[in-house]
């Protein structure tokens, strides 16, 4: 039986300012109406069912996946498996895999990473089961990526002689000479020339007795940490023995730990339209370009530029006679680079990191389960919020040491809880919460209530929320 596993646990750094920390690129919808977690689920329906798919993500993203598949974790699927920590692809794809074990003995796993565009759907269904084909003979089987330009963002794959399966003659397949890490532009160009030099899609398929054979084999410290993990479940102390294994784990991807020693390992050549969205030049290749080549996305005005992307999320953003350049406006953060820096975005979100800027965890607009908020001002002293409840749904009951807060409708009807009493507050009304004070909104109405929250108090942060009861499960364990 074939299953899928996700990878959703990446914070996309390279897509700052529109990826954070806390909402990653994955969660993003930069192509159609879907985010890409919903696309790449959604492209693998004829192969893999809903629930026999796993989502292995952080468990700090719960809470986003659950509100994108409410079935998650339950019969219908998705599957959830929670990283306490991330500790890159290795340790989650061999976490994956001793769930699939202990389910089915002879499980196949197509690996996928949820953060990843691809145009030919079709196509990919096709290699895919060449690949299944490939994998079920005991291979480790990889998808490469024929490349058009000497990219130094990728990883590159060497191939070496042909491998022909009965029945897969259709199929361009190679036994795997060598993985090869990201090159400079020279090296890039070289690889291009050769033919012989595919990008690395970080897609697998294989078995997961096999991946684990070569884990135990190549990564013996994770293997005996992952043996633990397997013992304890069903035990009840599932989550305290993933913790303290977590803890001890070297963060290495599977294609540096595993891929890159282990023997038989075979590509399938995937003309499937893919890109990893690993920078804003990227947009180029979602977005159709003007007669100049520029890609403009959202509230854009430009005057003679060239070859440029200029990403507008809510703000007119004006441009002139920019040439090979990117311009990324957030409500909190602008980015301004040239194209050929792109990558060093990332380098961006690791001073910010240095410097403990919100900028690289949060958004001014944050989801939540229930709908979302956005801090619309913030100073000493005082923070003001528009709050968006989803028809029918509640925050949790809870209340606040440090701050009272003042609530504006504006738009719906609320039902309030205070204290002791329940009441509604209708658009044009507000109320007040005290310091202290049990308190809930829930949207008993069809449409979205939205509302303008007006903290006070000598300390503002998120953390200062004590929940008694939540509808997602977040109800602190001390109280």
């Amino acid at each position: 039986m074939v299953y899928a596993v996700i990878l959703a646990g990446g914070s996309g750094t390279r897509f700052w300012p529109l990826s954070r920390e806390l909402y990653p690129k994955q969660f993003l919808k930069i192509s159609g109406s879907k985010t890409l977690l919903e696309q790449t689920i959604q492209r693998l329906v004829n192969l893999v069912p809903l629930d026999k798919t796993y989502i292995v993500a952080n468990k700090k993203y719960v809470h986003d996946i659950t509100g994108l598949f409410p079935g998650s974790g339950r019969r219908t699927g998705p599957h959830l498996l929670l990283e306490p920590i991330g500790r890159n692809t290795a340790p989650a794809i061999g976490l994956a895999a001793i769930q699939l074990e202990l389910r089915e003995p002879e499980a196949l796993m197509v690996v996928l990473p949820a953060d990843h565009l691809i145009k030919k759907t079709k196509t990919f269904g096709q290699v895919l089961k060449a690949a299944v084909a490939v994998a079920e003979q005991g291979s480790l089987v990889t998808l490469g990526i024929k490349p058009s330009s000497p990219d130094t963002g990728y990883g590159y794959i060497k191939t070496g002689s042909r491998f022909i399966v009965q029945g897969s003659r259709n199929s361009k397949m190679y036994h795997v000479a060598a993985f090869v890490e990201k090159p400079d532009k020279a090296t890039a160009q070289r690889y291009l020339r050769s033919n012989r030099y595919f990008w690395n899609s970080g897609i697998f398929v294989w078995k997961a007795s096999v991946i684990l054979k070569e884990i135990e084999r190549l990564l013996p410290g994770l293997y005996k940490q992952l043996l633990a993990i397997k013992e304890s479940l069903g035990m009840g102390r599932e989550e305290e023995i993933l913790e303290r294994a977590y803890a001890g784990l070297e963060s290495i991807s599977i294609d540096y730990g595993v891929m890159e020693k282990a023997k038989r390992v075979i590509m399938v050549e995937a003309d499937i339209g893919w890109t990893d969205l690993g920078s804003w030049t990227a947009v180029g290749q979602v977005a159709k370009p003007d007669r100049r080549g520029n890609v403009k996305v959202g509230n854009v005005l430009d005057l003679e530029s060239r070859d440029s992307v200029v990403y507008a999320d809510k703000r007119l953003v004006a441009t002139i006679g920019l040439n090979n350049m990117v311009v990324v406006d957030s409500p909190d953060a602008t980015l301004v680079c040239p194209k050929e820096r792109a990558q060093d975005v990332k380098k961006v979100v690791e001073r910010l990191k240095k410097r403990g800027a919100q900028e690289h965890y949060i958004h001014r607009t944050v989801y939540r389960p229930w709908g979302s908020y956005t801090v619309l001002e913030e100073d000493q002293g005082y923070k003001i919020k528009r709050l968006w409840v989803k028809p029918g749904a509640r925050l949790s009951l809870q209340l606040h040491n440090h701050r009272s807060e003042h609530w504006v409708v504006v738009s719906g009807v609320a039902r309030v809880t205070c204290g002791k009493k329940v009441y509604e507050v209708k658009t044009n009304e507000s109320t007040y919460i005290p310091i202290g004070t049990h308190h809930r909104i829930e949207n008993p109405g069809s449409k979205p209530l939205q509302i303008i929250e007006v903290q006070n108090g000598t300390y503002l942060g998120e953390d200062d929320i004590v929940r008694f009861d939540d509808d997602y499960g977040r109800v602190e364990q001390k109280r």
